[in-house]
């Protein structure tokens, strides 16, 4: 798998990673969690409810987050779009940021949970718990198997990714998980009407224009053509190419040892009574030589024409086609012309 068509994948990935290392770099990790009390209630500090999802407190969060994006979210944008994707990412972080700090507040009502679910983790739990569930609804699994008669699929590595992510620091995970899986819902039943938002044009062109080279995704992948059948073009330029040809001749015949008729030493006068052979072998040695002064084709339709066997440069003797195999080429491959079906059916 690749980043091809996943360039929001791509930079989502980059950027966790630099600004989850920046803060430990920095030591700013202490202000990216998301507390109610007393960070939001008693000083106001409501810009960690955007915060808090884009650095991981850990390197092994950050490595199980960049696991998880690289195996689902690269499904989900080819699937949507990049265009599609961010304005998902988008309404599902602003989403999450309100619907978590909602829960907080619901959760304070009761002292268990007040204090269960106080303080939660930095790093982009909700908006991985909202792709969970577009990945799970949309990416169909590419095989099955089954493990002491258990049946799973390959979907099932995924789900190991976001179980362990959510057993790190349980039970405080579970609050933007559910919530995660909450926005999902949300957006895929488009209750909301969510869906037909979109980012604004003048923000594409901007990431098309400045930030898309800097991920290196100017020049897409450079693909090759061999497997693919060629256009009907390129089929009728190659026969005509082949046919003008003169000098290439193609042949299934096994190299002799023979001296070609044109190194011979020219034959003697013969008397007259044996004149009469002499046409029958002139006729024999007339294909070697016209095979290097006219087209391959033009050779075999002459002696199809004339009825004789042609024979190869190399010794050997071509078939001729009869017009039932000619007639039941052309029914099959109508776009073939009909020196190309000769060339197949002589080189049998």
């Amino acid at each position: 798998m690749s980043f091809e068509n996943a360039s929001v994948t791509k930079g989502l990935m980059l950027g966790v990673a630099l600004t989850s290392v920046a803060a430990g770099i920095f030591d700013l990790k202490h202000y990216l969690n998301l507390q109610l009390v007393p960070h939001i209630s008693r000083h106001h500090q409501y810009w960690r409810l955007l915060v808090y999802h884009f650095a991981c407190p850990s390197s092994s969060d950050l490595i199980l987050v960049e696991l998880f994006l690289y195996n689902a979210g690269i499904c989900i944008e080819r699937a949507f779009g990049s265009v599609k994707y961010a304005s998902f990412l988008i309404i599902s972080a602003v989403t999450t940021a309100l619907m978590t700090f909602v829960a907080l507040l619901v959760a304070q009502l009761a002292p268990i949970t007040g204090s269960l679910f106080n303080n939660i983790p930095p790093g982009p739990i909700a908006i991985i718990s909202a792709l969970l569930y577009q990945y799970m609804r949309l990416v169909p699994p590419a095989y099955h198997f089954r493990v002491f008669g258990v049946g799973m699929s390959d979907k099932v590595w995924v789900y190991a990714i976001a179980a362990q992510l959510a057993a790190t620091r349980f039970p405080a995970e579970l609050l933007p998980i559910a919530v995660g899986l909450l926005t999902g819902y949300l957006y895929r039943s488009d209750f909301l009407q969510l869906k037909g938002w979109r980012v604004s044009t003048k923000v594409v062109r901007f990431t098309e224009g400045w930030i898309k080279p800097l991920l290196g995704e100017a020049q897409p992948l450079r693909r090759t053509n061999r497997v693919l059948p060629e256009s009907r073009a390129q089929g009728e330029a190659r026969s005509r190419t082949a046919a003008l040809n003169a000098d290439e001749v193609v042949t299934t015949a096994r190299p002799s040892n023979r001296i070609p008729p044109t190194a011979r030493p020219p034959v003697p006068a013969e008397p007259a009574s044996g004149r009469a052979s002499q046409p029958a072998e002139d006729t024999q040695n007339a294909a070697p030589t016209n095979s290097g002064g006219g087209g391959v084709v033009r050779q075999w339709m002459s002696e199809l024409a004339s009825g004789a066997r042609p024979v190869a440069g190399g010794g050997g003797t071509v078939r001729a086609p009869s017009e039932s195999e000619i007639s039941i080429l052309t029914a099959m491959f109508p776009n073939l012309e009909r020196e190309v079906i000769l060339g197949v059916l002589q080189r049998r």
